[in-house]
């Protein structure tokens, strides 16, 4: 079974670096072992290598930084309400150890610090969804572009075709982000812009922005 099927209007060689990633990180056979004979599904990696950045694996001893991020008055505007009591925080990353159904990380810079999160959950057959995207205050102008080319990278790796998410309707400079990412708006609500997005437009964008993550990613299970 392959984990990937790259598109074949690829006009670089994202593809095969994307290919490369999964071979290297065996996630073909991870996912034979989980009895996924077809299709893609969620993997947990211990932490993935990207240029700058680096995303490992929330867990209950990041309840702190997760609550501090999601209730910054800046930062939580545009996202579901968190509680300012960090046990809640905990009781759900106990909750999300034992769960198959998404993939939560923390985003690292290269020296280890924490600069935010991002979450993979909602797969719907071979698309998946992404968000609880928050880069924190005073991070690398290139933080948000690197992380996001990082999860469509380790998407595509698992393989995931296309990519399905909501952004609040006054969450311009993200929904114009997506847009140029080449996403496409399928609906909307009377706070939220509905988008999609086809592995063809992605590894598009993976090669028109390949120089933020000019090496693709480093998967360590």
């Amino acid at each position: 079974m392959s984990a990937v099927t790259p598109p074949t209007a690829d006009q670089s060689g994202i593809a095969a670096q994307i290919q490369t990633s999964a071979l290297e990180a065996g996630i073909a056979q991870r996912l034979a072992q989980r009895d996924q004979a077809v299709g893609p599904a969620y993997l947990k990696a211990k932490k993935i290598f990207g240029h700058k950045l680096s995303m490992r694996n929330a867990t209950v001893a990041d309840a702190s930084y997760i609550v501090a991020l999601r209730t910054d008055e800046q930062k939580s505007r545009f996202i579901s309400s968190t509680s300012a009591n960090v046990k809640p925080q905990e009781q759900w990353l106990e909750k999300y150890a034992r769960d198959d159904k998404q993939i939560y990380f923390i985003i690292q810079n290269m020296e280890g610090e924490n600069i935010g999160t991002v979450r993979l959950y909602d797969q719907q057959a071979d698309s998946f969804c992404w968000g609880s995207w928050i880069i924190q205050a005073g991070s690398a102008s290139s933080s948000s572009i690197e992380s996001a080319l990082m999860v469509y990278h380790y998407a595509l790796a698992l393989g995931f075709q296309r990519a399905h998410f909501d952004v609040r309707k006054a969450n311009e400079s993200v929904w114009k982000f997506h847009e140029r990412f080449g996403a496409k708006k399928t609906g909307e609500t009377a706070e939220d812009l509905h988008y999609s997005i086809a592995a063809s437009d992605i590894i598009s964008s993976l090669n028109r922005y390949a120089k933020f993550l000019p090496k693709g990613i480093q998967i360590q299970f």
